[in-house]
């Protein structure tokens, strides 16, 4: 039964490969560990089911989102943007992509607004993107390190969040430790990922490279070279923007920020009252996608979860790996990894890592500090490069806005191989010597 979470990873990772929809990959990764549970098929779908409306919070918000990213774009500010980015940064990618990472990395601690920025900044500027020949898969990886790595070393906003989430998750299992220990903890697996974004941005990504035809799934439009001056809509949609961001920081609920931000929209005539169709279509078409995505992934968690497949596969594990500390801390690492591509979330990974490592940590002698970077890290892993994270959802909704960019390939394998691999040796390096 162990091995129920690896197959079912795999089944996952290969159909994604395959570029078989994700949708269906998940599904049926979800049903192959059931099956391999002892449920029939019957029972393990009732499970995935029964685990998809965790998220349909998450994904009703997404689709609002969407939608009001739609109404920001018709109110033609975005243009405006990317003109006079276009005229600060012409010739400067590299400094067009370490500014995308820079901003990126304040929706998670200062504006705590997570991926809510991506489907109103991104799309507008892909035909930038295209002019100057950018690789949007150096784009993506800084996105997705915005996303993650202030959170996993930050312990402000989203990052407080998570470091909270580990401590409680020790205290459960009887290991005390402080904030700044967690914090201070995760300072190296973090620079793991700074080392990550400079190899992607600065060499691995660095050519240039030319865009690459639609594939006929995005937005009918995207803004062009079209010549705006600010009007007073754009006042009206900074003022849209404002009230979603301020109720989104304070409330931390995204679906009343999103609705917010088009009531606004709507009752100042940014955009009329008849393309309120038009504008919700527009969100389903750019942001539908990651919410079945989020449901699906919830149901697979539920399914791993109920069946106990994560436990096992733990407890098999541990039964192998001796009291070599190097060892144990390579094979923790490697669980967290696959646990979290499959589930998708480090925030839902790490109390079920902690109930089964500090148990296995304590035991072979491990300080706090060493447990609380080994389950922090452990739950980061896989998060890039999961075909069902936020954190490679999130970039590929606005960078395939316009059809040209590939979940899997220009988002999911650039992510896993320049954030993944760091990670698992500045973890691993970490553990042994704290």
């Amino acid at each position: 039964m162990a091995s129920a979470v690896i197959v079912s990873v795999l089944v996952l990772t290969i159909l994604s490969l395959a570029r078989v929809n994700v949708i269906v990959a998940i599904i049926a990764a979800g049903l192959t560990a059931g099956v391999m549970n002892g449920e029939s098929l019957t029972e393990a779908l009732d499970l995935f089911i029964a685990g998809m409306g965790d998220q349909a919070e998450v994904a009703l918000s997404y689709i609002l989102l969407g939608a009001f990213a739609a109404a920001i774009s018709f109110s033609g500010i975005t243009t405006l943007l990317v003109q006079t980015l276009l005229h600060l940064l012409k010739d400067k990618k590299v400094w067009l992509v370490f500014i995308t990472a820079a901003v990126a990395s304040l929706s998670q601690n200062v504006v705590p607004v997570h991926i809510a920025f991506i489907p109103i900044l991104i799309p507008p500027l892909l035909h930038m993107f295209d002019q100057m020949k950018l690789d949007r898969r150096a784009v993506a990886a800084a996105l997705t390190f915005g996303l993650k790595a202030p959170y996993v070393t930050i312990p402000l906003g989203f990052g407080l969040i998570f470091h909270q989430t580990i401590q409680d998750a020790m205290q459960s299992n009887g290991v005390e430790t402080s904030i700044s220990t967690i914090a201070k903890s995760m300072i190296i697996p973090g620079l793991g990922m700074v080392t990550g974004l400079l190899v992607a941005v600065l060499i691995t990504y660095r050519r240039p490279r030319e865009p690459r035809a639609s594939d006929g799934s995005g937005l009918s439009e995207i803004p062009k070279d079209e010549q705006v001056t600010f009007r007073k809509q754009h006042v009206y949609t900074i003022i849209a923007i404002v009230v979603t961001l301020f109720i989104q920081a304070v409330w931390g609920n995204l679906i009343f920020a999103a609705l917010a931000g088009l009531i606004v929209m709507f009752i100042f005539r940014v955009v009329p009252f008849q393309y309120g169709d038009r504008t919700m279509g527009e969100g389903i078409t750019m942001m539908g996608f990651i919410a079945f995505v989020m449901l699906t992934a919830a149901g697979f968690a539920n399914v791993l979860t109920e069946t106990a497949s994560v436990q096992d596969l733990v407890e098999s594990s541990s039964g192998m790996i001796g009291d070599n500390k190097a060892v144990i801390s390579l094979v923790l690492l490697l669980v967290g990894l696959v646990v979290t591509i499959g589930i998708g979330s480090s925030f839902a990974t790490v109390p079920i890592l902690a109930a089964l490592f500090v148990p296995i940590c304590l035991e072979v002698g491990y300080s706090p500090m060493a447990i609380a970077v080994l389950i922090g890290t452990a739950g980061a892993l896989g998060d890039a490069g999961s075909p069902a994270s936020d954190s490679t959802l999130g970039p590929t909704s606005g960078l395939n806005a316009d059809g040209r960019h590939n979940h899997i390939w220009d988002t999911c394998v650039p992510t896993f191989l320049h954030y993944n691999i760091p990670l698992i040796i500045f973890g691993w390096a970490a553990s042994l010597l704290f």
